[in-house]
């Protein structure tokens, strides 16, 4: 019997709630996920996972610097080698959200991935420069909602409905 393939986390977190959201989504997953920071996502990393949720802050409207970062790096290595894999995501921003889940499903779409659950967008309403700067707590509804996305993700993997 072979292994179930891994589910790569592929995260950053400036001020704790999209770090809060990845290590909520691993819980879920449990042994089948791989937690990653986005720095240190390789190419074979990629290249090895079966499927991926891509976990990431929204800043000044786009994906963080850092996870747009690990695409840049990643992106040509990976380009023609990652089709039909699924992939889900979850942007936690300080309003809105829709323009960093934009980005990476312009990104996800360049690879060819398959988006097997709608986005996941968690609103902090942090709008001042103090609460945008403040770390954040995340609601424990919201962190079993990752909780769950992870779950899912790695149980399509197993039953190969991914």
């Amino acid at each position: 019997m072979t292994d179930a393939p891994t589910l790569l986390i592929a995260w950053h977190s400036r001020t704790g709630g999209s770090e809060a959201l990845a290590r909520a989504a691993a819980n879920g997953a449990g042994t089948a996920a791989t937690l990653v920071r986005a720095e240190d996502v390789a190419p074979d990393m990629l290249l090895a996972a079966g499927g991926y949720l891509f976990i990431g802050p929204e800043n000044l409207a786009a994906l963080s610097g850092a996870m747009k970062e690990m695409f840049d790096r990643c992106y040509y290595p990976c380009l023609g080698r990652l089709e039909g894999r699924p992939y889900a995501t979850i942007i936690c921003a300080g309003s809105d959200g829709e323009n960093a889940q934009r980005q990476l499903d312009r990104i996800a779409t360049g690879w060819r991935l398959k988006r097997v659950a709608d986005g996941v967008i968690v609103n902090t309403a942090a709008q001042t420069p103090e609460a945008i700067l403040a770390p954040k707590t995340i609601a424990a509804d919201r962190l079993a909602e990752a909780n769950d996305l992870g779950a899912a993700l790695a149980e399509g993997l197993a039953a190969g409905i991914f």
